[in-house]
């Protein structure tokens, strides 16, 4: 090879390379609602079959909400996208689109509303049982229209979980606004008990905090994906809650279809 296309091909690795380290756009951060996208392929992952994208709207998955799947399309060619990874890996099946081909992003939207849905409908439960017990939450997890949250509740019986879920229906029913915002950490952690969780586990590289308010009900450090209104949310549901040991309790939610 030339020494002018050595250095040329060197230059082409440099900038893939650096492309791959840039920090990836996360659209769903501002924006839940996006269901397409425009991007760039920056870097492949040959071992799980994977993709980086120069700016992404799908959710790679955490705080228990599942990862978001769908469809890539590079020209003629479409991929399923199956998992998406933390650190801006979308695993698709099929060949891998080339570095630096523009792509389409196509969310598979009915599947994401719904867990837009799920996840604004357990805020409201977390809220009205913050407000209204000062229990923490100890833990949870959700996927398409249906979750649990674990609690500390000292006791539980059939009437104050009636009585919740009545109340949580009830913050529904009200049409409150969901507002986000992207906070410095420092402001952000000036916010009281803006951490529901009994651990904080914000890592302290964190320098900006994403909130997700339920306005006039809840505030809390979240990176999941919410519906603008609670009226979006529809009927939930507790449908059954048993003792996980201690005073930790869980609550299972449905949500209406």
């Amino acid at each position: 090879m030339l020494r002018s296309q050595k250095n040329l091909s060197r230059r082409m690795s440099d900038a893939i390379y650096k492309k791959e380290l840039a920090v990836t756009e996360e659209l769903y951060l501002r924006d839940s609602y996006l269901r397409e996208f425009d991007a760039e392929v920056v870097a492949h992952d040959i071992a799980r079959n994977g993709v980086k994208l120069d700016r992404t709207a799908f959710y790679p998955g955490g705080g228990g909400q599942p990862c978001d799947i769908g469809k890539l399309r590079n020209g003629q060619s479409e991929y399923d996208v199956s998992k998406v990874v933390r650190g801006n890996l979308h695993i698709i099946d099929g060949p891998l689109p080339p570095v630096g081909s523009d792509i389409l992003g196509m969310i598979d939207w009915e599947r994401r509303y719904k867990l837009m849905r799920t996840h604004t409908a357990m805020h409201v439960l977390c809220g009205v049982i913050w407000r209204d017990y000062q229990a923490s939450v100890t833990g949870g997890n959700m996927d398409v229209l249906s979750g649990r949250m674990d609690f500390e509740f000292e006791r539980l019986v059939p009437e104050v979980v009636a009585e919740i879920d009545e109340k949580i229906n009830s913050e529904v029913a009200t049409a409150r606004d969901v507002e986000i915002q992207i906070l410095p950490r420092s402001v952000a952690f000036e916010i009281p008990d803006l951490i529901r969780t009994k651990i904080n586990l914000l890592p302290e590289t964190i320098k900006e905090v994403r909130t997700v308010e339920i306005v006039g009900l809840d505030l809390q450090a979240d990176g999941g994906t919410h519906v603008a209104n609670t009226r979006e949310v529809g009927a939930i549901r507790i449908s059954k809650y048993k003792s996980k040991g201690g005073i930790n309790k869980r609550l299972y939610v449905e949500i209406g279809g």
